[in-house]
């Protein structure tokens, strides 16, 4: 399909619902309401494919064998302003691609239909910056900080990465990972990168690789650190790119994480990986920026206590990614998530989770906590009297976080993060008929203030169906359970640790 032209036509009745354009409703917080009251309420004309009953759709989806699949009368939310949004409209996917994003799609009559009426229907979320191999270990350190001198609480640093990290198994790191994607994947979350750095051997790396792969999610992992004499991090890159990573036209992807020297960078470009380095403190950037390394292959995480202006300003001018984990960043004493020196600095940043053993992975809490967090900083500053302010992020702003700058900071903005003809179909489609969506008046504002994992519907990946009507696709979360509670107790006894149930931690069994 072509890019809309500004005054076209999608109906020729004016002044009917079925003419809603690519403009109205959705594009710049448009209203459903407002709609309602410019128009005159008549039934669409019915299409010519007609969604096919849900009994038996899985099966053929599963089945399909490069059938067309038509996404049918979805609220489309494209997050491509070439293309639009439509209030009622079709996406049309063959084999893995993103084929048309229209109106009313003329699909094959061989395409298999789903009923997407009702629902919103939108690229799949990115989290870009995801410790998967602590699952395991989840909420066990819920009120934990992060660790400096002088906290008087359990830190991150001491339990989870002095204590529990170099206990780990191999099996241990594959079933963190597993559990990781796809309890993410039942979020929406079809991409993340992940930063496990959990190679203590090849044996650990080589099992988080088999986690990824088994979840049949996109995902940029991102070789990280391990503890350790039998470590081969980082020349084990080199293997890992041969081995799992001969192409960059896969579901996984190689990333160098943990990457914060001029060698580690080096290494990671002469092997095309993108690198991945955690920013706490800017200044562990400057000898790097005055050797000129800085280049648009850098993510960032955190970038928390951020003043330095020269090295925001390296950030910009070298196209550097910028990854914020504004939950687990106010919460682990990180210092203030730098959504406005990013913002400032024309950076459009990206969203992450960081950590489960201290908080939720899923991407409706963390768009909330950027929205609010971002609109009371310069809400405060207002009422204090000040002008000029910078502006609020609206809901569409964090929606974009959380794909399409998820998508560029991973190094797949050509594959994913729009609904886009051509690019993959990593698609999610989120149910508005539950008791806490209806009525539905505002797309962008449903989707960040009102949803939760709850209306996640159906996700597909690379145009493979992962979640069905509310359930996650070929999965045994029974098996799942007891192989991930199987890792927490081994876990627990190789370090003497005991859980305490109603406590912050961990103590001495």
């Amino acid at each position: 399909m072509a890019p809309r032209k500004e005054k076209e036509s999608l109906d020729s009745q004016k002044g009917s619902v079925c003419e809603s354009s690519r403009r109205g409703f959705l594009k710049g917080g448009a209203g459903l309401v407002a709609g309602a009251v410019a128009t005159q309420l008549r039934p669409c004309p019915v299409a010519a494919q007609q969604p096919q009953s849900t009994a038996g759709t899985l099966q053929r989806l599963m089945n399909s064998n490069g059938r067309a699949i038509l996404l049918k009368d979805g609220i489309v939310l494209s997050m491509d302003p070439t293309f639009g949004d439509f209030e009622r409209g079709d996406i049309l996917i063959q084999g893995k691609k993103i084929v048309s994003v229209e109106r009313n799609v003329d699909a094959p009559k061989s395409a298999i239909v789903v009923n997407a009426a009702g629902m919103i229907v939108m690229p799949g979320f990115i989290d870009t910056h995801h410790h998967q191999f602590e699952t395991p270990l989840r909420s066990i350190l819920s009120d934990g900080l992060l660790g400096a001198a002088g906290d008087t609480v359990s830190s991150y640093q001491k339990t989870i990465i002095g204590t529990f990290t170099p206990a780990y198994l191999p099996e241990d790191a594959r079933i963190g990972e597993l559990v990781a994607s796809l309890s993410q994947i039942n979020a929406g979350v079809t991409t993340t990168v992940d930063t496990s750095q959990v190679s203590l051997t090849p044996e650990h790396t080589d099992a988080c690789i088999a986690g990824l792969k088994e979840s049949g999610r996109r995902v940029l992992f991102a070789y990280s650190a391990g503890q350790g004499a039998k470590s081969q991090y980082p020349q084990d890159i080199v293997r890992l790119r041969k081995q799992y990573f001969p192409s960059d036209d896969q579901l996984l992807t190689l990333a160098l994480g943990d990457a914060t020297n001029a060698d580690h960078w080096k290494l990671a470009r002469s092997v095309g990986a993108p690198i991945v380095s955690h920013i706490v403190s800017m200044s562990a950037l400057e000898p790097l920026a005055k050797a000129g390394m800085m280049g648009p292959d850098n993510e960032y995480i955190h970038c928390t206590r951020s003043g330095n202006e020269t090295l925001w300003k390296a950030i910009a001018d070298t196209g550097g990614k910028i990854s914020i984990a504004p939950a687990i960043e106010m919460q682990m004493r990180h210092g203030m998530p730098p959504f406005q020196a990013a913002l400032d600095h024309g950076i459009r940043p990206s969203l992450s989770v960081d950590v489960e053993c201290n908080m939720t992975a899923d991407m409706f809490s963390i768009m909330r906590a950027a929205y609010t967090l971002q609109r009371a900083l310069i809400n405060e500053r207002a009422l204090a009297g000040e002008q000029n302010l910078p502006p609020l992020v609206t809901c569409r702003d964090v929606i974009e976080f959380a794909t399409v700058a998820g998508a560029r900071v991973a190094h797949l903005d050509s594959k994913v993060g729009t609904l886009t003809p051509g690019k993959e179909a990593d698609i999610i489609l989120l149910a508005t008929d539950r008791i806490n969506t209806f009525p539905l008046n505002n797309v962008p504002g449903t989707v960040v203030t009102l949803m939760d994992t709850s209306n996640v519907e159906h996700v597909w990946i690379g145009g493979r169906v992962a979640k069905w009507q509310g359930k996650l696709v070929g999965v045994d979360l029974s098996r799942l359970q007891r192989e991930i509670e199987k890792s927490r107790d081994g876990l627990l006894a190789r370090t003497n640790q005991t859980r305490n149930v109603f406590g912050t931690c961990c103590t001495a069994g």
